[in-house]
């Protein structure tokens, strides 16, 4: 069995966030175990287990309707992307291992880019090129930067960004936690030196990303932090 936890351009619109997640759980044989909405982020991710085939067909069914749902050219959040299935990982659960997520992300990746004709970058183990293994690498700029390149050169798909969609980036890898700190204050320059701090791209902490960010409907600055590797950096540390 593996898990997908796909992320989606879509936090403001419920009625669009559960039409995605119809979509995958219409899938035979796949489970929804999670909802997470965030209006500021502007995103939604769910999450998604099942045995491999089904997982795939439940997550290419999400994208498709992601893809059909949501235009970017008025999508603002916080919180960076490239895509309207921005990040679609796959994890290994009890009794898979890390190669049967690779697979799966391959083959979910190759009828993105077929089917629904979104260019789709290959990350994390599942990677073809060494310089696209961390997706901020991808991501850096976000959409508005793959816009200023003269070729995207992805592994599946167009070498064109999707008018609506633009692009998707589909990985696998081991569990991560993502976990988001709010500050007692609106301070922006605050929470991005405290990122700054702990990152590991800034010689902080090994296995852990941030970003500092304001939530404007909450009024106060968040410091958003992915552990990648949480058996060498926890939540503790």
């Amino acid at each position: 069995m593996l898990e997908c936890v796909p992320n989606f351009s879509e936090g403001r619109r419920p009625e669009v966030v559960a039409r995605i997640e119809a979509a995958a759980a219409a899938a035979a044989g796949v489970r929804v175990l999670d909802r997470h909405v965030d209006p500021d982020h502007h995103r939604a991710v769910l999450t998604l287990a099942g045995e491999p085939a089904a997982l795939v067909d439940g997550a290419v069914r999400a994208v498709a309707a992601a893809v059909e749902a949501i235009d970017l050219g008025s999508h603002q959040g916080a919180h960076p992307r490239i895509g309207a299935a921005d990040v679609v990982p796959f994890v290994p659960l009890a009794g898979s291992t890390l190669a049967d997520a690779v697979e799966a992300a391959r083959a979910a990746g190759r009828r993105i880019g077929e089917e629904l004709g979104v260019p789709v970058f290959l990350y994390g183990e599942a990677a073809a090129r060494p310089d696209r293994r961390a997706l901020p690498d991808i991501r850096r700029g976000g959409l508005e930067a793959l816009r200023g390149r003269p070729a995207l050169e992805p592994e599946f798909g167009p070498g064109r960004l999707h008018p609506t969609a633009g692009a998707c980036c589909v990985g696998a890898r081991g569990p991560l936690v993502a976990f988001n700190l709010e500050l007692s204050t609106d301070d922006e320059e605050l929470a991005r030196r405290i990122a700054r701090r702990v990152r590991e791209s800034d010689g902080g902490l090994p296995g852990v990303r941030a970003l500092g960010l304001r939530l404007a409907s909450r009024g106060v600055a968040q410091v958003s932090l992915n552990l990648v590797d949480p058996g060498v950096t926890g939540l503790a540390e």
